[in-house]
């Protein structure tokens, strides 16, 4: 365990050289999400066709109690350094292309965070709960702004959430789809709670890579390859030059460069221009590499199989709900044997289409996409979308707290539920 921490200092070195420990819990329930990005090494290439997996990709827990990020060990905390942590625990980067994630209602005039509240959905009743006790961040999953805004007006009560945001002074964050997608996030709690077992991601989450090609191709002399180099680094002046010298032999010197999708043509209209290089010119497409245990949806082989019956018992406590709905697979009965199950917190329809599997646990899914998977055989549990979600906030302020400075309080929202209920 002490080396545990041991290691958390060093690896958080970069971020901590102008921050200074607190103090140290050692427990189980303040483990700390975090995140580490894959090597951007200029070596590190793909090769046509390939992908590499980035196995130092993951997410660990390591076990520490919080860090001051004042410089001067003050516990203030500006909303800048709120947000890297954010990002160190869920990469924004981990989102759907289609959502609408990060910082959305910035005050024009910067305080110190001394609260922040944990809400599924920013409603009328969350936003007062914000206002009566001094929020500076409200950290809402669901994004309150999602569409293009081309006004702000009363008649309308997202935007007036969001002037009353700015009125207020107070921040407004969303993760959404990248806490859904992060290691450790929404969808691996959702899953726990039918027991251990061996998960996988269902839609895998793909690296963010700026370099798509890669260009081999060969040169008579160092003179000429720093020459070519120079003119290819002209075609893509928006990013770093990745480059690597493979070997030189009696016929060259063996040169690779990656560039990225703009700097394609202007990159191989400038090889071309030279007898050598154009002879021996190569041009590879690039894989992204997966992001292992990242990604949308989960599957879970259960190390102990359960009962239909007794899937949704343990559902219901795990999510705190007295009722779920239930659409059994054809032949199906509740003690039914559930071994496989896959999952996907909100609507999960168009994440668990066409994945066999003996339940499926989403917030909601359409009639018709019910009726499908219970002909297949595969039994249904429908949470409503935000019971599937909800549960993971606590989780998420026990990761965030022991982050950040004893100043900075951390709260989950009483007033936030969903808005359908069983009567």
């Amino acid at each position: 365990m002490l080396k545990g921490c041991r290691n958390l200092f060093w690896r958080f070195l970069p971020f901590t050289a102008r921050v200074c420990a607190r103090r140290s819990l050692i427990t189980r329930s303040s483990a700390s999400l975090l995140y580490h990005p894959p090597s951007t090494h200029s070596q590190s290439f793909l090769t046509s066709r390939q992908t590499s997996v980035l196995q130092h990709s993951t997410v660990r827990f390591s076990f520490t109690r919080s860090l001051c990020h004042s410089g001067h060990c003050s516990g203030l905390m500006e909303l800048k350094e709120v947000l890297q942590v954010l990002e160190q625990l869920a990469p924004l980067s981990l989102a759907e292309s289609w959502d609408n994630v990060g910082l959305l209602v910035e005050p024009s005039k910067p305080r110190p965070t001394k609260t922040i509240l944990l809400t599924n959905d920013l409603t009328e009743a969350v936003m007062e709960e914000a206002e009566n006790m001094n929020c500076d961040l409200l950290i809402s999953y669901h994004p309150p702004l999602f569409r293009p805004v081309k006004r702000l007006v009363q008649k309308d009560w997202k935007q007036r959430l969001a002037i009353r945001a700015v009125e207020a002074g107070i921040a407004v964050f969303s993760p959404h789809t990248s806490w859904d997608s992060v290691k450790g996030g929404v969808n691996d709690w959702l899953v726990g709670g039918l027991g251990s077992g061996r998960v996988s991601v269902l839609n895998q989450a793909i690296a963010d890579a700026s370099h798509n090609h890669k260009l081999e191709f060969m040169v008579r002399s160092t003179e000429e390859l720093n020459s070519i180099l120079e003119e290819v680094k002209a075609c893509d002046s928006g990013t770093t030059l990745h480059y690597s010298v493979n070997r030189s032999d009696s016929c060259g010197i063996h040169v690779s460069v990656t560039c990225s999708d703009s700097a394609l043509t202007p990159s191989v209209q400038t090889l071309l221009k030279h007898t050598g290089t154009s002879q021996s010119l190569r041009i590879l497409k690039l894989e992204k590499p997966p992001l292992l245990g990242h990604g949308q949806g989960r599957f879970s082989v259960l190390d102990n199989p359960v009962t239909i019956a007794t899937a949704i018992q343990k559902i219901k406590s795990h999510l705190g709900l007295s009722h779920i709905r239930l659409a059994l697979g054809v032949g199906k009965t509740p003690e039914s044997s559930v071994w496989t199950v896959a999952v996907c917190a909100g609507s999960g329809a168009s994440v668990l289409n066409g994945v066999k599997a003996d339940l499926y646990l989403t917030g909601e899914m359409s009639h018709h996409e019910v009726l499908d998977a219970v002909a297949k055989g595969t039994s249904v549990i429908l949470t409503d979308h935000s019971n599937s979600e909800r549960g993971f906030l606590s989780v998420f302020r026990e990761r965030l707290a022991v982050r950040l400075p004893e100043t900075v309080t951390v709260v989950v929202s009483a007033h936030d539920r969903d808005p359908l209920e069983v009567v």
